[in-house]
């Protein structure tokens, strides 16, 4: 696949490369709350092995720039934190989610899914939508993810792990809207045996048009 793209040259380190010492005294790194909300809650140590591994490859290759999709909308902040740590500057771009036509996220993933499951899946994205329409209202914002929440798993979900209304430069569940809070809308829902995840930029201040998921001054 990659010959017929055009590539000319590929990255394809072993192990033994990667890992010379073995992987048994791997550095930690402090990510603080960031590692205990979220993705960090349900799937624990996860963004320690994220930032070991891009740790190592980013030391290997030193790029100058670094492209990431935002529908992991925390691991691009987990890697933002740690490039502030590397001794390279190099520059994260964060790039839009890629959707299918009926607005599900792209991921190999959806590969797992049947034709009807993935119909079913982009309701997903309906949610996020109707969050996003909603916010400014003024409803109580537990309600509006308890109501995200019924729909999901009434359209089929096996289960939903959450639906949070968060800042979205620090990812702490907001109490209130207000029109100077940067919000983000994130879910995660198993579609069968299959764990989607998602999120939308629900409103963004007018002055703040900056990177989205940069932590705040």
């Amino acid at each position: 696949m990659l010959e017929a793209a055009g590539c000319h040259l590929l990255f394809l380190p072993s192990v033994g490369e990667i890992y010379p010492n073995g992987t048994a005294n791997l550095p930690f790194y402090p990510l603080g709350v960031l590692e205990t909300l979220l993705e960090g809650k349900y799937r624990p140590g996860h963004f320690q092995g994220v930032c070991q591994v891009m740790a190592r490859l980013l030391e290997a290759v030193q790029p100058a720039n670094l492209y990431m999709g935002t529908k992991d909308y925390q691991q691009c902040m987990v890697v933002r934190q740690l490039l502030q740590w590397l001794p390279w500057p190099i520059q994260l771009h964060a790039m839009p989610t890629l959707r299918q036509a009926n607005g599900l996220a792209m991921s190999s993933r959806n590969l797992r899914l049947s034709a009807s499951e993935t119909h079913v899946a982009a309701e997903i994205y309906a949610q996020l939508k109707r969050l996003q329409t909603l916010l400014p209202t003024g409803k109580p914002l537990r309600q509006l993810e308890a109501e995200a929440t019924a729909a999901l798993v009434e359209a089929g979900f096996a289960r939903v792990d959450y639906v949070c209304i968060a800042h979205a430069h620090t990812l702490l569940p907001l109490e209130t809207f207000d029109a100077k809070t940067p919000a983000v809308g994130l879910v995660a829902a198993f579609m069968g045996q299959v764990r989607l995840i998602d999120n939308l930029l629900l409103y963004e201040p007018f002055e703040e048009k900056l990177e989205f998921y940069r932590a705040p001054n």
